[in-house]
């Protein structure tokens, strides 16, 4: 039986997330958001204890509500770590471990060819402010491989010359990206023709001239932009660049590893997704190398 009332405990889990797993505040509302759904779903089906039927139960729940394997592995992700939480506060409600997620099918990438990537990146021409603001947004993303996310919270006071920049990531850690010669180029072109004070590397260059910091959003739109006006088909996003980097890397032969700390991946698992991506390549390797000296 529930001894306590988990509702009680939501702010606390809410601090511990901020305070303690310095989770984004994006995070943390669809945490509660999520918990607020698996509770509200206890008390009108009256039960009044978390067990394997109760989990089970649930999930039969939000599979009705036709929700993806993927929402509904978010969903479990939230109530398992609400589970761990109170377990700290020796709180044993219901054993997270129990909680299995569903087998989700293999994740597909879209990625470009060498000849479309180069497309893409040139597509932003000019001298003008705009133009040279996309084009280096554009080096960027290719360049360090970035969550959109990561990149919008950028500020202009960078080294350019170490060419170095220090991110934070999922979870509040933080990591060292890298500026290609080509990124540095645009962004030091980039910055020289800029003439306002906002701190912010990326702005949103407003007719009213009150620039301010570029949204993921606004990113997204720059990058559906030059797919078009590049004659890109693909549908590609400010993510679809950050698979080209880790692919590009994979391909020229970079630790698996290495790559993953790039990234800022938790899981070398889910670095794992880019070698499917190389199936082709590896193939060729294997006929051109393997048995070279065996005859039909």
């Amino acid at each position: 039986m529930i001894k306590m009332n988990p509702q009680n405990y939501l702010i606390k889990f809410e601090n511990y997330l901020s305070l303690e797993k310095g989770r984004s505040s994006g995070t943390i509302r669809e945490y509660l958001r999520k918990i607020s759904v698996f509770l509200e779903w206890l008390k009108k089906n009256k039960i009044k204890e978390i067990n394997d039927e109760a989990i089970y139960n649930f999930r039969i729940f939000l599979n009705k509500k036709g929700l993806s394997l993927k929402t509904q592995s978010y969903y479990l992700i939230a109530l398992r770590n609400f589970l761990r939480f109170l377990q700290k506060k020796d709180i044993d409600l219901y054993d997270p471990t129990k909680i299995e997620l569903p087998k989700l099918p293999e994740r597909e990438i879209n990625v470009l060819t060498d000849e479309e990537l180069e497309r893409l990146l040139n597509s932003a021409q000019g001298e003008d402010l705009k133009s040279l603001r996309d084009r280096a947004l554009l080096e960027t993303l290719f360049s360090t491989g970035l969550r959109v996310s990561e990149l919008c919270s950028l500020n202009r006071d960078l080294d350019l010359k170490k060419g170095e920049i220090k991110v934070k990531g999922k979870g509040g850690k933080l990591r060292i990206v890298f500026l290609s010669k080509i990124a540095k180029h645009y962004l030091q072109k980039y910055l020289d023709k800029r003439d306002d004070k906002e701190p912010a590397l990326f702005i949103n260059l407003s007719k009213n001239k009150k620039f301010q910091r570029l949204t993921p959003r606004g990113v997204e739109k720059i990058i559906k932009y030059y797919a078009k006006k590049a004659g890109i088909l693909k549908k590609i996003s400010p993510h679809t660049l950050r698979h080209q980097f880790a692919t590009d890397l994979l391909l020229a032969g970079a630790d698996l590893r290495a790559i993953q700390m790039l990234l800022g991946h938790k899981n070398l698992q889910t670095t794992q997704i880019y070698t499917h991506l190389t199936n082709k390549e590896l193939k060729e390797i294997h006929q051109a190398f393997h048995a070279r000296r065996r005859k039909v």
